[in-house]
């Protein structure tokens, strides 16, 4: 049974539009003109048991309301959606005890008190046996290395850390489905792998099924192996990360090194964009099908050392799966 099945999940806010100007701002004490802006259209998608699944788009592409709408927070304007065998927007008290939400930008500890003292607390809320939280607690404190900072004021703590704290809050009742809202927002790189770790290393240990959105694609590399992407509130793509770049990804990247200097980037336009050049080392950017054609033609005029066909930065594909989105958006 499918732990998140959605089906033509929709969700429209009514949006108060203010004129411009004295006279614009008159008129609306009188008479307010509303547009209708579709935050999530129509998204449909399953996720099975224990799979990391992450949710990529733009700002204002529609995953928060998404995330919002499976965990309870906001009802759908129409679609359906079951979790974990719960309809969620009814907002049962069974099924609020079997997920967790972790929003990046949201505190879910007490500012002032040592993240101990919360974790106490949500001990009384999700009633948990006390052998079970300490040996939880002792657990998740070990494998992001703060055992040593719990009693210390959450407000004194760094960015990283905090996050950690909220983590660890977010698992202590052993939730069957973790929805993660920008979980690395703001850490360094350090911090950032120490999450990815832990929710990696989490995840094998207890089969987790946990729903990422993530700005950082290292995030996405290092945890999910299949990708949702939304745009202007439509799921645009629902498979393995690597088809992205087969889908998206119109183009190769052929990097050269040249056997003496490198030719200028006039003769070399012809097979290609040049992306990079560093010393006899340089990076044109060229179509898929022509690879193949462009690499002969180049060995028979120059003299290379080396020769690779990578395909383009994952960052860029999904800038372009973005730019295409948006296109289409708005020619509607």
């Amino acid at each position: 049974m499918p732990i998140i099945q959605a089906e033509g999940l929709t969700k429209t806010y009514r949006v108060f539009q203010k004129k411009d100007g004295l006279w614009g701002a008159f008129q609306g004490l009188y008479r307010r003109e509303y547009k209708e802006v579709k935050a999530v259209d129509d998204v449909s998608f399953t996720i099975e048991p224990g799979e990391m699944v992450a949710f990529l788009g733009p700002n204002g592409a529609g995953k928060t309301t998404t995330l919002k709408i499976l965990s309870g927070l906001i009802y759908p304007t129409a679609g359906k959606a079951e979790v974990l065998g719960f309809t969620p927007w009814q907002r049962l008290d069974a099924y609020r005890r079997r997920f967790a939400l972790v929003m990046g930008q949201k505190n879910q500890l007490w500012w002032d008190l040592p993240a101990s003292d919360s974790f106490q607390l949500h001990r009384e809320i999700y009633s948990i046996p006390e052998a079970q939280f300490n040996q939880t607690l002792t657990e998740l404190t070990e494998l992001l290395g703060v055992e040593k900072l719990t009693r210390q004021a959450v407000r004194e703590l760094s960015l990283g850390e905090r996050m950690k704290m909220e983590l660890i809050a977010a698992l202590l009742h052993q939730p069957q489905l973790l929805l993660l809202d920008e979980p690395t927002i703001g850490l360094d790189v350090v911090a950032q792998v120490a999450i990815q770790k832990c929710l990696r290393d989490y995840h094998s240990s207890r089969g987790v099924t946990m729903l990422l959105t993530s700005h950082y694609m290292r995030d996405i590399e290092a945890l999910c192996s299949r990708v949702l992407v939304i745009t202007h509130g439509k799921l645009v793509y629902d498979g393995p990360l690597q088809g992205i770049t087969e889908r998206f990804g119109n183009d190769k990247v052929v990097k050269l090194r040249f056997a003496e200097t490198a030719p200028e980037d006039s003769e070399l336009t012809i097979y290609g964009e040049v992306t990079r050049r560093e010393g006899p080392s340089v990076d044109l950017k060229v179509s898929r099908h022509e690879v193949a054609r462009m690499l002969g033609s180049v060995l028979d005029n120059y003299a290379v050392d080396d020769v690779s066909v990578v395909d383009p930065p994952l960052e860029q594909v999904i800038a372009r799966v973005f730019e295409e989105g948006k296109a289409a958006h708005d020619a509607v």
